[in-house]
């Protein structure tokens, strides 16, 4: 019992502590500060703080396609060695787009899911646009959390053509479970992009990449252009770009979350539960055929 009780006890002062750090600061400052330093090109201290980084995480690079890293950013974005994430094929599966920790997930009722338990926020909100937020009501919905040691690029999880790209500036609250279930429409408050996209069937589906402290950096490849803090480009991006199942969409600078929503003729996969750790190709969706 008293090394049950320590154990539960390390860990809410380790949350209370991480939330502290993390949201009890200026966030958008720290996070425009880490969008400087990362980058730089360092050849002595870089390799010393990636070793660090690994040393007091689980930060694993067997996967990444390079050993060496110029910058702390570059280790951030790595690509993986090809066929490091096999694609499932399954012509009615729409598979995972990134690696992630699976958090809530379900159906999508009456525009309202959830972030944590207790914290209800609304689609419309979040997709600021009541039709649009119509489309996928009584549909299903997952969270998809990428820690900051995971990869963090994401992909297409099936055929697709992304439409329309909307850019909502926010701000930067830390994504932790502990943070979800404290700060009310936290996905709502926070930068995020918001892609239209529709499958080959004709199919439409949302992807919800949503920065958070550190991060405000997420890189669209058929944007063109990187958002962040500092964008004041236009907030609606028309855009025409089609992806294979499993290519590159783009990437974060750090790593946050993405958020999934597709109608009623799609389904959870069966094995996807909240707390799952799951990877880029692993089936998440699957479409009535």
């Amino acid at each position: 019992m008293p090394a049950a009780f320590s154990e539960v006890t390390f860990v809410k002062i380790r949350d209370e502590l991480s939330f502290l750090l993390t949201n009890r600061v200026p966030r958008q400052w720290l996070t425009r500060l880490m969008g400087r330093l990362s980058p730089l090109e360092l050849p002595v201290l870089t390799p010393a703080a990636i070793g660090l980084w690994r040393l007091f995480s689980d930060l694993d690079l067997s996967e990444a396609r390079k050993s060496r890293f110029a910058s702390l950013q570059d280790c951030f974005i790595r690509e993986l060695k090809p066929g490091a994430r096999p694609i499932a094929r399954d012509p009615a599966t729409l598979v995972s787009p990134c690696d992630a920790i699976v958090g809530a997930c379900g159906t999508i009722d009456r525009d309202t899911v959830v972030q944590a338990k207790g914290m209800p926020y609304t689609v419309t909100e979040l997709l600021t646009d009541a039709a649009l937020a119509q489309v996928y009501d009584g549909g299903q919905y997952v969270t998809l959390r990428i820690t900051p040691t995971m990869y963090h690029r994401f992909h297409a999880p099936h055929d697709l053509e992304v439409e329309h790209v909307t850019y909502v500036s926010g701000d930067t609250w830390n994504v932790y479970p502990i943070a979800l279930q404290r700060v009310q429409r936290l996905f709502c408050r926070n930068e995020r992009a918001i892609l239209r996209c529709r499958l080959s069937s004709g199919t439409p589906i949302a992807l919800v990449p949503v920065a958070a402290i550190l991060v405000a950096s997420i890189r669209l490849h058929c944007a063109d252009v990187l958002l962040h803090l500092k964008y004041h480009g236009p907030n609606e991006i028309p855009c025409r770009a089609r992806y294979d199942k499993g290519q590159e969409m783009g990437w974060f600078q750090h790593g946050s979350t993405i958020i999934a929503l597709v109608p009623k003729r799609v389904s959870l996969c069966e094995a996807v539960r909240e707390g799952q750790r799951i990877r880029v190709g692993e089936p998440l969706f699957r479409e009535a055929r």
